[in-house]
This record gives structure tokens, sequence and C-alpha cells, in this order.
């Protein structure tokens, strides 16, 4: 629950100055893959958690986590997916490797390259939803995750949002892999 620090503007010589309450516990997680179809609208499926301190509570995602959102990716697109993983720790553990493997009939994985931010369109997605709350100064955190939410809604319905974060890797879409593997979410 600390605040994001953001860029605002404030009277000459004047700092403006955003009071929070306390410093609070807790966070706001996403996950997400940014969808891609030749000839069809992008979409986002995302998934959020909210971590509020309890000890019997997971501080982020897990791999089964993201094994669940990839599944309801290909479920969602109806098709084989081509994933790209950026190296996230979460990313790289032996059980979800062995699920990549495991599917590997309707899943082709994908790595990026160590730190490489600016190939990932789900970067530029992220950016967009923190770009928006970052002059947020949250009550508590259901209103930040609330606030999350709402964005990431708004970049779901706005496919133009999520080609443009494409756009901005500099990446060629091309059928890539197996013969019929045309989705391509990122992350």
């Amino acid at each position: 629950m600390t605040p994001p620090r953001a860029r605002t503007w404030g009277r000459i010589g004047r700092t403006p100055v955003v009071r929070v309450r306390g410093r609070g516990s807790g966070r706001v997680s996403m996950a997400g893959m940014a969808c891609y179809r030749p000839g069809e609208r992008s979409r986002l499926i995302h998934a959020i958690r909210e971590y509020r301190g309890r000890k019997d509570e997971p501080k982020g995602f897990s791999w089964r986590d993201f094994r669940d959102l990839v599944v309801r990716a290909r479920i969602q697109l109806g098709g084989p997916i081509v994933l790209v993983c950026d190296n996230a720790r979460i990313h790289l553990v032996p059980p979800l490797k062995a699920f990549f493997e495991a599917n590997a009939h309707w899943l082709t994985v994908f790595q990026l390259p160590t730190y490489a931010p600016d190939l990932n369109p789900q970067e530029g997605v992220w950016s967009l939803v923190k770009r928006d709350i970052g002059n947020l100064a949250a009550a508590d955190l259901g209103q930040l995750a609330r606030a999350v939410k709402r964005k990431l809604k708004q970049i779901q319905y706005r496919p133009h949002l999520v080609d443009g974060c494409h756009t901005g890797t500099g990446l060629i879409m091309d059928n890539v892999g197996r013969e019929g593997d045309r989705n391509a979410p990122a992350e």
C-alpha cells in the first residue's frame, strides 16, 4: 500500500503533496496475456490477486495460477497457443516447465532473452494500468484493486490499445510453430 510515485503538475515553487493514511500492508498482483490472432481483435486475458498480509495467504501468483491462466486462455481462444514468456522466476520453475512439455501438442513456448521488457507486449499493458493509477491515493487495498480491475476492463474493451502494445515491441507476428498455431499470447 505504499503509494506509487508519479509525475503531476503544481504551482511554481510549491511541491504538490498527496497525503495518504499510514503505510498499510498488502499488495495487488497482476498476471496477464496479450492475445493476438491474425484477422481477429486482440484480447487481454488477466488475473488479479490481492494480498492483505495474512499468514496463510499467498503473496503473489504461483505456478499453478499461471498454468490455470494458460488453460483459461486456451478455452477462451479455442485453439493451439504460442506462448511467449519473459524470464520471471515463476515462469522458470520445474512444475510449470513440466506442464509446458506435457501439453506440447497445443502449446508452443518461446522464452524471451534475459531482461527484454521491450520485446514483451504485456509490459506495455502494465504500463497503461500503472500510468492511470500513479496518482491514486487509495484509502485501502480494496480501492486499489477496484481501480486496477477497472483499468484492465477498459483495456479489454479497447483492442487497439492491446494492438498498440504489440506494435511498440517492433515484433512481426507470423504463423509461428506448427500449422494451425495462430494465437500468440505474451507473458
